[in-house]
């Protein structure tokens, strides 16, 4: 992987610290690391050719955050997955996004936000994205737009922070072709669901969306996160 790239005067640390951060976080999140790799912050700070302050600044955030932690003895090492943890954390999506759908069904009209979503898919079948990475993505963008469009800033905001806990298993869903293609059909449903202002409806569907997605995240293993881990390094 490459370094950092340089710059005619020396950044501010913090701003190393960030791009530090930014870039561990995005190689959890690709799955380039798994539960139980071990390293060592002069390994991080070669690797980046950044100073040991700010990767260690960024590595305590990391930490904060529960992705990592760090012992006396032997250095930093990615955490295993807390799935008690995740379970409580998809119980709070299921809240934050049910309470949105209905705010969005009590409007009159349809917010922009939902023109997004309807060309990204109600789509046909060959239209479709195919690649995990990007159906990630576009999967996090359905939902985030869900709960924007309702119009309350603070539940967008949990719900982000939400987002960011769960990405790191999240994103295992659409390593299966099976489970893509069940994404485009639960979110199809859903979003014609909001559209025709069918309430229950369309909460029924998208807590059972939800549910499912919970459902899946419990079946990874180890091997299955090694296998991911090697498909998205090519």
């Amino acid at each position: 992987m490459s370094e950092l790239n340089p710059v005619a005067e020396a950044p501010p640390r913090a701003n190393l610290a960030d791009q530090v951060y930014a870039r561990l976080k995005a190689e959890l999140h690709d799955f380039l690391w798994a539960p139980g790799d071990r390293f060592s912050e002069a390994e991080i700070g070669q690797r980046t050719g950044v100073s040991r302050t700010p990767v260690r600044e960024a590595l305590f955030r990391l930490r904060n955050e529960g992705f990592i932690e760090v012992e006396s003895k032997s250095g930093w090492y990615v955490k295993p997955i807390d799935f008690g943890k995740l379970d409580q954390l998809y119980d709070l999506r299921v809240v934050l996004e049910l309470a949105s759908v209905a705010k969005l069904a009590a409007r009159n009209e349809d917010p922009p936000a939902l023109e997004s979503l309807k060309a990204a898919w109600l789509v046909p079948a060959g239209e479709r994205l195919s690649d995990a990475r990007a159906v990630g993505a576009l999967d996090e963008r359905f939902h985030a737009t869900l709960v924007s469009a309702a119009g309350n800033a603070e539940i967008a905001r949990v719900h982000q922070d939400v987002t960011e806990r769960i990405r790191i298993v999240r994103r295992l869903d659409f390593t299966r072709a099976d489970r893509i293609e069940a994404t485009y059909q639960e979110h199809a449903k859903v979003l014609r669901a909001v559209i025709q202002r069918k309430l229950d409806h369309a909460q029924m569907l998208l807590k059972a969306h939800i549910e499912q997605s919970k459902v899946e995240v419990r079946k990874i293993s180890l091997h299955a996160m090694h296998q991911a881990r090697q498909r998205a390094g090519g």
